[in-house]
């Protein structure tokens, strides 16, 4: 490797796990508490674990079949990667691997920080925050170390090519990028299932116990109480650290295809490009650590004033990646230095806007939750018609804060030029990395959320006093604020993930047409241009790729189907889970009235494992439909068809993403808000309507809203990886 400036990814890779392990460290060595809340914590941190485990075995089995399939493909058709069936494996074991570690971190801090509250807000806070910093660190540890480890590994045994190097390192980059498809597929499997299991708890605990019974929330004669507790880690936790460390790889690995595609003539050129992206990851992971320690507050603080906290230490890290970034790029001497940064910037920007946008539609702060509070005067019906309202408006602002910022970045990136499509794309892809350079402490603000909720769990459970429940309340109110604005930050980043993993598709199609002894493209004016030279243009022409060939338009509504179908899916299997648990809540309740006279104590471990079983049961179908979707479209409809499916997805899921995630959301904070003692307060006429409300929208921003995002680029990675069968076997 002659670029020096690659060696900070893995320095950096490393100073993430280290810092990790101190913060963790550090986390165990705090007060755990009371008898009964450490009891009430290992409760918790055994279901997830317990639930982690039966996960694990159902993917060990998915992961084993695809193995196998990818493996005759490569080495017996030979018609794939023959990389891939080790980084398919390898990207879905340090996947899980981010979320054990993230869920062995949470459900230990929770209890940590409910006994720090007792005395310090400003300690809870830090030990919640911290804790947080753990996922995200591992997750950006972890996914660079790959990269670099990988990047290094195929420059060296991939030979060299007879059409010359920079043909040669396009090769390297595409077949690291086939690490994604296993965290891809590992991210499906926990985001879906973990959303099931959280959400089919969420509600059974609300519907049997706050409405129906009338008990308080986190109460702890609520048999589902644990579970709901338990799917917080396994939902917000495992599943989106395995929702952005796919995207956090994807986003570098489609960066440096892409830089190699721009550069393919100039090796010289095109290592920097394809150097540069790996680079500024390992510089935001320097700067997320130093964000982490600024992140402080003072005893009695206001919302505003966490508020505040968080958003110092996220602020400060992107205000300084915008500066080493620009001090990275000098050094390397890229091509057009400007215009790349101006990429890196765009996509920093990008993030923070779709993240405000979400915020402002979600937070009780702002109007539009606070009209779905004053709307649940009128009962449920008109409460759920004022969060569909706002959760269509709120996709306008992402929308085109994402349009806006893929249109600047590609002209930056491109020296203003429409073109210049290759060097445009590679601008694209950089600002997906620079929306995502400071993810470790962006991760952390989301992570801390579930752990401030559990703590709350477990003051509510303990018996703690008001003062100590204020304070765990303020940090939950907090980590509400936070992972809506998480979840935004997760969708907007998908976005741009999946336009740069569309482009780095025809990069791959390259080199598979190459490999069937297509070196030369017939264009539609009769001309022809070696396939190892042709421009993305060259390609949309030589497939014609237009809205006018029936197979793409075909392509493009079949990806939007794809998209609804897939929500209706997770949202009927919440739905199906939910209705076991209830019933078992009422089971127990019925079979046994010392439980809420509160002389005997429920059976926790039954709730756990019916939300396991039925997340387990639930999630394979719709995972099964991202995997088989881009395959068949593939073998039907050709290269051209499945550019339209990957648009189609891509459009829809996206703002369907949005609606889903920022309806539910309002929902869910309107109820908070009534809760705090507006509209009648708890138990009023508005409180039970925006508990209905908060229901209906529990699957839609924890479930089908956050998966959307794995939907589009699992689609992405696996019509890359099939790239190869589409090519040879396809009909048209």
């Amino acid at each position: 490797m002659n670029e020096p400036v690659f060696w900070i990814a893995p320095i950096a890779a490393l100073l993430a796990m280290i810092y990790a392990r101190k913060f963790f460290k550090e986390m165990l060595r705090q007060d755990q508490g009371t008898a009964l809340m450490q009891e009430i914590g290992d409760h918790v941190r055994h279901g997830a674990m317990a639930y982690l485990r039966q996960q694990y075995k159902i993917m060990f089995l998915v992961f084993a079949v695809l193995t196998i399939v990818f493996g005759v493909l490569a080495y017996y058709y030979q018609v794939q990667n023959t990389w891939l069936p080790f980084t398919f494996v390898f990207g879905g074991f340090f996947s899980a691997l981010a979320g054990y570690f993230g869920m062995q971190t949470a459900t230990r801090a929770s209890t940590r920080t409910a006994a720090a509250a007792r005395t310090s807000l400003p300690e809870a806070l830090k030990i919640a925050f911290r804790s947080g910093a753990v996922m995200g660190l591992v997750v950006v540890g972890l996914g660079l170390g790959n990269i670099v480890v990988w990047f290094i590994l195929a420059d060296l045994l991939i030979p060299d090519s007879a059409a010359g190097e920079g043909v040669r390192m396009v090769l390297v980059t595409t077949t690291i990028l086939t690490f994604g498809v296993g965290a891809s597929m590992q991210a499906m499997f926990a985001r879906v299932g973990g959303g099931i299991f959280t959400k089919a708890a969420d509600v059974g605990a609300d519907l049997v116990g706050k409405v129906e019974s009338g008990i308080p929330e986190d109460d702890p004669r609520n048999p589902a109480v644990i579970a709901d507790n338990v799917g917080d880690n396994v939902g917000d936790v495992a599943g989106m650290g395995a929702d952005l460390f796919e995207s956090y790889c994807g986003s570098i690995l489609a960066a440096s295809a892409l830089g190699a595609a721009a550069y393919v003539l100039d090796p010289t050129l095109q290592m920097k490009a394809v150097v540069a992206p790996i680079a500024i990851a390992g510089i935001g992971i320097l700067l997320s650590i130093v964000g982490v320690y600024l992140v402080k507050t003072k005893e009695g603080a206001t919302q505003k004033d966490l508020l505040g906290s968080l958003s110092r230490g996220i602020n400060a890290s992107a205000l300084m990646i915008v500066v080493a970034s620009a001090g990275l790029l000098l050094l390397l001497g890229i091509p057009n230095v400007w215009g790349i940064w101006g990429a890196v910037v765009t996509g920093l920007i990008t993030g923070i806007i779709v993240g405000r946008s979400t915020e402002y539609s979600t937070s009780p702060s702002y109007g539009p939750t606070r009209l779905i509070a004053a709307q649940a005067e009128g009962g449920p019906a008109t409460l759920i018609i004022a969060g569909v309202g706002v959760g269509m408006l709120s996709t306008a602002i992402p929308v085109l804060a994402v349009g806006a910022g893929t249109m600047l970045a590609f002209l930056f990136a491109s020296g203003f030029d429409l073109t210049q499509m290759n060097l445009g794309l590679y601008g694209v892809a950089i600002a997906a990395v620079g929306m995502l350079s400071t993810l470790g402490i962006t991760l952390a603000s989301d992570a801390y959320g579930p752990i401030a909720d559990n703590a709350g769990g477990n003051a509510e459970m303990s018996g703690l006093g008001a003062e100590v429940r204020a304070r765990t309340d303020a940090l939950d109110s907090l980590g509400n604020t936070t992972a809506a604005t998480g979840k935004g930050f997760a969708i907007g980043s998908a976005a741009l993930t999946a336009l740069a993993l569309i482009a780095s598709y025809i990069e791959v199609i390259r080199i598979e047409l190459v490999n069937t002894g297509q070196t030369l493209l017939t264009l539609g004016n009769g001309a022809t241009i070696a396939t190892a030279q042709a421009t993305l243009t060259d390609f949309m022409t030589f497939f014609n790729v237009t809205l006018l060939n029936p197979t793409v338009l075909v392509g493009l509504l079949i990806g939007s189907m794809v998209a609804f179908v897939f929500s209706g899916l997770t949202v009927q299997a919440v739905g199906r889970a939910a209705i076991m648990m209830v019933e078992e809540v009422r089971r127990q309740f019925r079979e046994d009235p010392g439980i809420l006279q509160g002389t005997s104590q429920p059976d926790y471990e039954r709730c756990v494992a019916i939300s396991t079983v039925g997340a387990q049961r639930e999630m394979v179908l719709p995972a099964l439909l991202a995997v088989i979707a881009p395959v068949v479209v593939g073998l039907v409809l050709g290269v051209a068809g499945v550019i339209g499916l990957l648009m189609g997805g891509l459009a829809s899921g996206f703002v369907l993403a949005v609606f889903l995630s920022n309806a539910g959301g309002a929902w869910d904070n309107a109820k908070k808000y009534i809760e705090s003692g507006y509209h009648g307060g708890k138990n009023s006429r508005a409180h039970r309507a925006s508990v209905i409300g908060d229901t209906v929208g529990d699957p839609f921003k924890d479930t089908s809203g956050p998966s959307l995002n794995i939907l589009v680029k699992l689609m992405s990675i696996m019509a890359i990886v099939m790239a190869g069968v589409t090519v040879t076997y396809s009909l048209l």
